[in-house]
């Protein structure tokens, strides 16, 4: 993750709310125990577009906590504690793409990720952005704007985050997002 939080935490020390299985709150902890236990908590994946409908992918850096050095097309992370799935995905949209007055992103779905002893409801968001990215450096090691052609002739090639492999395949499977 690099260094701080937006909110200023080291991030192994954000806390973030523990859910159940219907995604109502039970708890809070600290994230490097939530994932040191897996717990199950929130995160948020938004798509995000370019006016041309090209979708933002990236490669995560080498020191992220969680699927280090792995392609996504998704920005997006955990929800804080007391945080809402909505005010998550602004906030990771922007952060992750370097971006301020990015329209709230569109709620598409939720789903519960399941694999490798964690667990996790995620909200499935869509955002077009039409200003220019500069995104983290902390986060983000590569990244451009591909087609979805271009993105699916990737998919067997590129070693993927799996929650958000997974959430690419159910947005699929709904009829994907154009913006």
């Amino acid at each position: 993750m690099g260094g701080m939080t937006e909110r200023g935490t080291p991030p192994a020390d954000e806390v973030l709310d523990i859910v159940d299985e219907r995604d109502r709150v039970v708890g809070r902890a600290r994230r490097g125990e939530v994932y040191g236990r897996g717990l199950r908590h929130r995160c948020v994946f938004v798509l995000a577009r370019d006016p041309e409908g090209r979708i933002f992918v990236h490669r995560r850096t080498a020191d992220k906590l969680v699927f280090p050095s792995r392609y996504d097309m998704f920005v997006g992370g955990v929800v804080g504690a007391g945080e809402s799935y909505d005010e998550a995905a602004l906030r990771e949209a922007e952060e992750e793409l370097g971006v301020h007055g990015l329209p709230a992103p569109t709620p598409l779905f939720r789903f519960l990720y399941e694999g490798d002893g964690q667990s996790w409801w995620s909200a499935v968001y869509g955002v077009v952005c039409d200003v220019a990215v500069s995104p983290q450096v902390s986060e983000v090691a590569w990244y451009g704007f591909l087609s979805e052609g271009e993105l699916l002739g990737l998919l067997g090639e590129w070693e993927w985050v799996p929650d958000g492999f997974e959430a690419f395949r159910l947005l699929r499977e709904r009829g994907g997002w154009r913006g």
